[in-house]
């Protein structure tokens, strides 16, 4: 396994270490650590032969703004890369986009000064926050990947929209099914970053 750089410093021999930071879609929200989407991407990453670790750095009821005040640490030193999913709350919350845009932003310039790459996952507004809210707000994502040179996955909820067989009984979260469709959804994205982590290594 290629060592990786976290800025100036190499990452140790072994696995690649990533952390999911994000809010209850991350941390398991009612359900047990092994059905937490951290460790199913892991498991499924490994399933692929990726010598991987996923660390679960998910805070239930997060907002942006949460993540930014815990984002040091949070993340640890000799992290290789982040996979970055918040915003949730905010929509939820009716948060003005500008100031969701504006933590998650500055999350990013945080790990980008750490040499911390990130994967960023986009989220999407409810369309009773109406129309305008949710063009706002849905723009937040491919805006900021475009800005920072991130690699996007649009939607993190993308294929559990509208199942109730794939969330809990709240109609918001996903329940294990949910998860384990939602780490497969994305698993190429992240086999994906892992690639340009490899990359960016060996320069």
């Amino acid at each position: 396994m290629v060592p990786f750089m976290t800025g100036a410093r190499a990452a140790p021999d072994g696995p690649i270490k990533l952390v999911a930071l994000g809010d209850s879609l991350t941390a398991g929200y009612r359900l047990p650590a092994d059905a937490a989407f951290p460790t199913v991407l892991e498991r499924l990453l490994k399933a692929k032969g990726a010598d991987v670790t996923v660390g679960n750095a998910g805070v239930s009821g997060d907002t942006a703004t949460g993540g930014l005040d815990r984002v040091d640490w949070s993340v640890p030193d000799g992290t290789a890369g982040v996979i970055l999913e918040l915003g949730a709350n905010d929509m939820l919350r009716g948060t003005d986009p500008k100031v969701t845009a504006g933590a998650l932003s500055a999350i990013i310039e945080r790990l980008k000064a750490r040499g911390i790459p990130v994967l960023l996952t986009g989220m999407q507004a409810a369309p009773n926050l109406g129309p305008d809210y949710k063009a706002r707000f849905d723009a937040i994502f491919p805006a900021l990947a475009k800005r920072y040179g991130l690699t996007l996955y649009p939607f993190f909820l993308d294929g559990i929209i509208g199942d109730r067989a794939q969330h809990l009984d709240d109609g918001l979260h996903p329940n294990r099914q949910g998860v384990e469709t939602i780490a497969a959804r994305i698993l190429p994205t992240v086999e994906s970053f892992l690639g340009s982590l490899r990359q960016g290594a060996t320069r």
